[in-house]
């Protein structure tokens, strides 16, 4: 019986074999993956539902490429293959697999990532320790993807018989170009330091409120290189990592949410304090921003036309500290125009009758 050359010199029975073969391992591959699918659902009933739905959402395509992948690689020594062919497919295989196998890797991050989020949730009044945690959680992460990407892509390139030739020349020639190198990588090594600084020290973290540059804001996120404020009016204030190391700025939520709040009025040396702090108690008293804590009312200053009264109050966090200031002194001033008008700021000016009319004779 003779055989036509068909598929890379190979008799169509053998090449028919091998194909079978193949399409049975993905085959097992596909339905390993499917069998896992409906095992995580499943277990579904005992365990929390959002965990099996990062799982399933994160690593179902990855793993749905990695596992047909596997078995198609381990059936090759089942396969009647030339040396060459077998060599390049192998290659094939294992540069796919590493990709994928990384892929998993970097999802299985985000489910861990996942679960802490839900953990420690931020939408809690005082949330210190949740933003803690997650500030560190996200430099970590960011810094474990970072460096799985690029040993993924140094073990596909050192596939390459060329690509290791590239990186033999040029480490014999680290001499003069390693100088170069580390000098323009300098700042980005400074950044990545100044990231690990700020992870595990943290003069700043998530959701931390901050007064920099002017400017009052919530620490939307941190990367390796730089930071992201959200500012108040939802414009982006993107500083470089190294800003919180090198410059001085304001961290109101550093040790705890809670925070005082000023409200400050400049009035006549006529205005009665004691009732001030009545109404600044009773306005306070049947309000739900202000959290029991501090509730004072003091003379702090006198200048030269008014005097300086400080209206001192405390709130859960800088939000509602925010919006307890700006109530307390629209409901004071109302109160002191509709009560004491004459304590109101004002300019005197004095005339003396006598001197009037020495100056001005046509007076009678």
């Amino acid at each position: 019986m003779e055989y036509i050359d068909d598929f890379f010199g190979y008799p169509i029975p053998q090449f028919i074999q091998n194909l079978i073969i193949g399409i049975t391992a993905v085959f097992i591959g596909l339905l390993v993956t499917f069998v896992i699918r409906k095992a995580f659902k499943f277990f579904s009933r005992y365990w929390a539902t959002f965990q099996i739905n990062s799982i399933i959402t994160r690593l179902n395509t990855p793993i749905s490429i990695f596992v047909p992948l596997l078995l198609l690689n381990i059936s090759m020594s089942g396969m009647e293959l030339g040396k060459v062919f077998r060599a390049q497919f192998g290659r094939v295989l294992e540069i796919s697999l590493t990709i994928t196998f990384a892929m998993i890797l970097v999802r299985s991050i985000k489910v861990l990532e996942d679960f802490i989020y839900h953990k420690f949730d931020l939408n809690k009044e005082d949330n210190l320790k949740e933003r803690k945690i997650r500030t560190q959680l996200q430099f970590i992460r960011k810094l474990l993807v970072s460096i799985i990407v690029i040993l993924t892509a140094a073990i596909v390139l050192l596939n390459f018989e060329s690509m290791r030739k590239i990186g033999t020349g040029l480490l014999t020639g680290v001499g003069i170009g390693g100088i170069i190198i580390g000098f323009a990588a300098q700042k980005s090594l400074g950044n990545l330091l100044a990231g690990f600084q700020i992870a595990f020290t943290q003069p700043i973290r998530i959701d931390d409120v901050l007064i920099v540059e002017g400017e009052w804001g919530k620490v939307e996120e941190i990367t390796l290189t730089y930071v992201v404020v959200n500012i108040w009016d939802q414009r982006r204030l993107i500083l470089p990592i190294t800003y919180f190391i090198e410059k001085p700025f304001q961290n109101w939520t550093r040790v705890s949410a809670q925070l005082l709040g000023t409200v400050f009025l400049y009035l006549d040396y006529t205005i009665p304090i004691p009732p001030l702090r009545e109404k600044l108690t009773s306005l306070l008293t049947d309000h739900p921003l202000w959290d029991k804590r501090v509730n004072v009312v003091q003379l702090t200053d006198n200048k030269e036309l008014n005097v300086e009264v400080r209206f001192l109050m405390s709130a859960r966090n800088s939000s509602q500290a925010f919006d307890l200031r700006c109530f307390v002194r629209e409901e004071m001033i109302a109160f002191i125009r509709e009560n004491y008008p004459d304590s109101l700021p004002k300019t005197r000016l004095e005339f003396n009758g006598n001197d009037s009319k020495k100056d001005n004779p046509l007076l009678p």
